[in-house]
C-alpha cells in the first residue's frame, strides 16, 4: 500500500505546543528573551486558553495555560524542548541571558555538524536550543 502526503498549504508546517502554569508570564518571557511575537491569544477569565507565537523564519509555537478542567495524561507544564535555527546565536545568547534564561549549555561551536549555538530553560523549565545548524537537508 502506498501512502500519499497532503501538500503543506501554510507557511508554518509544524507548531510545537507547550503548557504553562502561567501562560501570560511565559509569553512575556519568550518575547523578551528570544524575540517571539504574539500573533494570537484567546483568553477566558484572564486565563490563556490558546496562544500562537511566531519567530523569524516561519517558526511558530502554540501554548496554553494549565486549567482546572484539563485532564493531563500526557502533558505536564514546563516539559518539552524545541530547537530553532538562527543566523546570529551570539546576539540571541546575550539577549536570553540578560532576560534571565537559565543557560544549560553555553554558547559553543559544534565541529561535528558545523553549528554554533546554545541551550537554555525558560522560567517554567521548557528547554530551548538555538543554533545555526539547519538540518541535513537545509545545509
Amino acid at each position: 500500500m502506498s501512502e500519499t502526503t497532503t501538500p503543506v498549504t501554510t507557511a508554518t508546517a509544524i507548531w510545537p505546543a507547550f503548557l504553562y502554569r502561567d501562560a501570560q508570564a511565559a509569553m512575556a518571557f519568550l518575547e523578551r528573551a528570544f524575540g517571539f511575537e504574539t500573533a494570537f491569544a484567546a483568553t477566558r477569565d484572564g486565563v490563556v486558553q490558546h496562544a500562537e507565537l511566531v519567530f523569524p523564519g516561519g517558526v511558530g509555537i502554540m501554548l496554553g495555560q494549565l486549567r482546572d478542567d484539563m485532564t493531563l495524561e500526557d502533558m505536564v507544564p514546563g516539559i518539552g524542548s524545541a530547537y530553532l535555527v538562527i543566523d546570529d546565536p551570539d546576539a540571541l545568547y546575550a539577549r536570553a541571558k540578560a532576560a534571565g534564561a537559565t543557560i544549560t549549555k553555553e554558547l559553543q561551536d559544534e565541529t561535528d555538524y558545523e553549528s554554533r549555538g546554545f541551550t537554555c530553560r525558560d522560567p517554567e523549565g521548557v528547554n530551548w536550543s538555538f543554533g545555526t545548524y539547519p538540518g541535513a537537508k537545509g545545509s
